[in-house]
């Protein structure tokens, strides 16, 4: 039975996101080889991937990381993902290419879209999956994200550098959530007691 996956910003090729992020690579090879080794021991050839933006940013070899990435692969345009996508024939690579899909993983409705989204369709039964922030909280409206559990960043910072399951999502999601608020994410504003 086929698997799905969430990623975002991998930012493969790019050797500036290592200080920007303080990712634990000495190089982008480093970098690049560890989420692609990261990667393919998670998914397999019939698993379906959702990449929800950035996935690579300045790269010079964008068809060989591409070619070596398991699975049936479904892009959410990022803003870093332009200049790449005119180097390659799109279709060799990913089964879809939008930038913004409502899908559903089989057991949940979800909204995909690079940026995060306070509001979307049937927000209070389907959840909304961003990248574009990585693991910054220091956003004026990081306080809203932190009080959604429906809203989940698939950001590969959080997400320790790989694709992950839904479930996996969520609990990386509410740790770090928790991790970097004052109280615990939930469908609502939060109240203070």
């Amino acid at each position: 039975m086929a698997n799905v996956f969430f990623t975002a910003d991998n930012h493969f090729g790019h050797a500036n996101v290592i200080r920007f992020q303080n990712r634990p690579f000495a190089s982008v090879d480093e970098m690049d080889e560890a989420m692609v080794a990261k990667w393919n021991s998670k998914v397999k050839a019939c698993d379906r991937v959702y990449v929800i933006g950035d996935l690579l940013y300045r790269s010079q070899n964008a068809p060989d990381i591409l070619r070596r990435l398991k699975g049936k692969k479904h892009l959410i345009v990022g803003n870093h993902d332009g200049s790449w996508m005119r180097q390659v024939d799109l279709s060799d690579y990913f089964e879809s290419v939008d930038k913004y899909l409502e899908v559903s993983d089989g057991l949940h409705g979800l909204l995909l879209c690079h940026y995060p989204l306070l509001c979307w369709p049937h927000e209070k039964r389907t959840y909304m999956v961003h990248g574009h922030i990585h693991d910054d909280t220091s956003f004026d409206f990081w306080p809203m994200i932190a009080k959604r559990d429906r809203l989940l960043n698939a950001g590969a910072d959080i997400n320790g550098y790989e694709p992950v399951t839904f479930d996996e999502l969520v609990e990386n999601n509410r740790r770090f959530k928790a991790a970097h608020t004052d109280c615990q994410p939930h469908a609502y504003p939060c109240v203070k007691e």
